[in-house]
């Protein structure tokens, strides 16, 4: 009876020690968990930029420009140059329609005045009221109508290559302006004049080998 005793007290004591364990591995678990879902609730504050420090990507800008024009100013927060480029290209675009048109309207005029048949006549359009052309006034219309379909053409290509040249411009405007964002320019700049010596080692005489001078220093 007394071993009986003894062990199934030892059984007790064992199974004690295993509940509290347990117990203690159980309240870890939970505490582990509680802390790693405080943890996941807090979210990391981004600071806000501070833009009176920020400095443009040249790169950025130079390929913002080339796929949209006037981006590169928006990226360079150069908002008031965008009223003059995209001026320019509204201005052109209008140009080069407006020329295309007339061009081919005096372009068929010409090529109905050239030939033989009554029946293509958009020419008419062209002239005043009760005026029309016959074998004494066709020579001067055929020039005339020839010379204005060259102008119009030439007018048109030459708004063409104006908005072209608007687009570059834009374009080396805007990494230009990113590039001289980083450039320092000190507020101490002065022209400092002063008299100086100037050797002159080619004078043959020792005497005249020294000539008096100014040296100028600008500081910036």
């Amino acid at each position: 009876m007394a071993l009986t005793c003894h062990a199934q007290e030892e059984a007790e004591i064992v199974s004690d020690t295993l509940q509290a364990k347990e117990a203690v591995t159980i309240s870890d678990t939970l505490h582990t968990d509680e802390v790693s879902i405080v943890v996941d609730k807090v979210k990391p504050v981004k600071a806000p930029r501070d833009w009176s420090t920020w400095k443009p990507n040249p790169q950025r800008a130079l390929w913002l420009s080339l796929v949209l024009p006037g981006a590169g100013q928006i990226y360079n927060r150069k908002y008031w140059k965008l009223p003059i480029f995209w001026g320019g290209f509204m201005g052109c675009y209008y140009a080069l329609t407006w020329n295309n048109m007339m061009y081919k309207d005096y372009s068929q005029a010409y090529l109905d005045i050239m030939d033989d048949d009554p029946n293509t006549a958009s020419y008419n359009k062209f002239l005043h009221l009760g005026v029309k052309i016959d074998a004494s006034n066709e020579e001067r219309y055929k020039q005339l109508f020839k010379g204005r379909k060259d102008k119009y053409r030439r007018w048109r290509d030459m708004s063409l290559f104006v908005m072209i040249g608007v687009y570059a411009l834009s374009v080396i405007d805007a990494y230009v302006d990113a590039e001289l964002s980083e450039f320092d320019i000190s507020k101490d700049l002065s022209l400092r004049v002063t008299p100086t010596v100037i050797p002159n080692r080619a004078a043959g005489n020792p005497l005249e080998a020294q000539s008096i001078g100014l040296s100028c220093q600008l500081n910036f």
